[in-house]
């Protein structure tokens, strides 16, 4: 006979709701490890920049490259020389680039092979001009954003003949930012060349931001170089790069009072003074007006503080006519996107500042159309008094 008893089923019934809560757990559980790793990984990241963060000790002898032609070649009063100042701006910025810190999208050169173009294009440009001293700025010796191109040895091709020494002007751990493409690990500096012989080269640490504003401002200097006259004083070479991206506004005062300081020394010895280089300030102090381009709150370009500097020193923009003054062309742009005439802002950042024993005679910006570098070099012409 068949059995006609049904069977019990003694297992319970897993009830809809009941999945719906194993499967909220599980993402529950997904997402916290999800949260726990980045919490890890940032925690980890930030462990790092402390760690790696140290600032090059201040006072740093630099060794200075001597060649045979500029061994016993000495500068004379009553000459004519010139220098040329230019920020290469590590070979990135072409006409057609953009820099994300200043509201553009790259945050590398577009490739290696522009890089390296860019570096020459700049370098030649520089060597055209035929100066007597060379002061270059944003130089990369082994840099993420530059594909680890030696910039320094490209530049040393075209100025064989030069003494030359180079300091580190900034140097970070790996950025990661934008995470798009990180900006990297950077070694970069100023470059400084002469045809004439060079006594020493010292490198000085400038005040930067502290907090979490020191990864963005990175590790200011700037080097004097000493050059020996046939009078028994010297020419110092003074080669800067101040900061443009720094959180304390107070900043670039303290670097120009710092800076003040180191040139009173030498003008109280009696010492010829050259500044030049980048200042990320405005020095003609309305450069909006007088190239009719739009009016910026960045620090960068903010009127130079001509205060603060020692008496016995000028800027050099100063000591022109108000003609000469209006009819500058401005050295630097904005990279918040690729360059276009009469649209891009533009300003004075690039110049030089002089000692009242050294006589001012032309001051000009090259004109690159900003080939190159989001700079223009500009070149001062000037003699020695006796």
């Amino acid at each position: 006979m068949k059995n006609n008893r049904k069977r019990v089923d003694t297992q319970p019934k897993l009830q809809g709701k009941h999945f719906k809560n194993i499967g909220y757990q599980k993402i529950v559980i997904v997402l916290a490890s999800i949260l726990l790793l980045l919490s890890a990984l940032v925690g980890g990241y930030i462990i790092y920049m402390i760690v790696t963060y140290h600032r090059i000790a201040d006072n740093t002898v630099l060794e200075v490259s001597q060649t045979a032609a500029s061994k016993n070649n000495i500068i004379q009063c009553g000459e004519e020389y010139t220098a040329l100042t230019y920020n290469i701006g590590f070979g990135a910025y072409s006409d057609d680039y953009s820099f994300f810190m200043d509201g553009g999208k790259y945050s590398r050169a577009f490739s290696k092979e522009a890089a390296v173009k860019n570096v020459t294009g700049a370098a030649e440009a520089a060597q055209a001009c035929n100066p007597d001293f060379v002061l270059f700025q944003e130089v990369d010796l082994d840099s993420t954003r530059s594909y680890h191109i030696n910039q320094y040895e490209i530049i040393q091709e075209y100025f064989v003949d030069f003494a030359a020494n180079f300091g580190v002007n900034y140097h970070s751990s790996y950025l990661m930012v934008p995470l798009n493409e990180p900006h990297g690990a950077s070694t970069a500096g100023l470059a400084t060349f002469s045809k004439f012989s060079m006594y020493s080269a010292l490198r000085r640490s400038l005040p930067i931001s502290g907090g979490i504003g020191k990864f963005i401002d990175l590790d200011r200097a700037y080097v004097i170089t000493r050059l020996p006259v046939e009078n028994g004083k010297e020419l110092v070479i003074f080669n800067v790069h101040l900061s443009a991206y720094a959180t304390d506004d107070t900043i670039v005062g303290q670097q120009i009072a710092m800076l003040s300081e180191d040139m009173k020394q030498d003008l109280a010895a009696g010492n010829y003074i050259l500044c030049g280089g980048d200042y990320n300030q405005d020095l003609l102090g309305n450069s909006p007006e007088v190239f009719q381009t739009a009016q910026t709150d960045a620090n960068w370009a903010k009127p130079f503080p001509t205060q603060l500097l020692p008496e016995g020193m000028a800027l050099s923009y100063d000591l022109l006519s108000k003609e000469e003054h209006d009819n500058r062309k401005p050295s630097c742009r904005n990279a918040d996107k690729p360059y276009e005439e009469g649209e891009s802002f533009v300003t004075m950042v690039d110049g030089f500042l002089i000692s009242d024993n050294l006589e001012l005679i032309e001051i000009n910006t090259i004109d690159t159309g900003f080939a190159y570098s989001d700079h223009n070099p500009v070149m001062i012409k000037f003699k020695l008094k006796e």
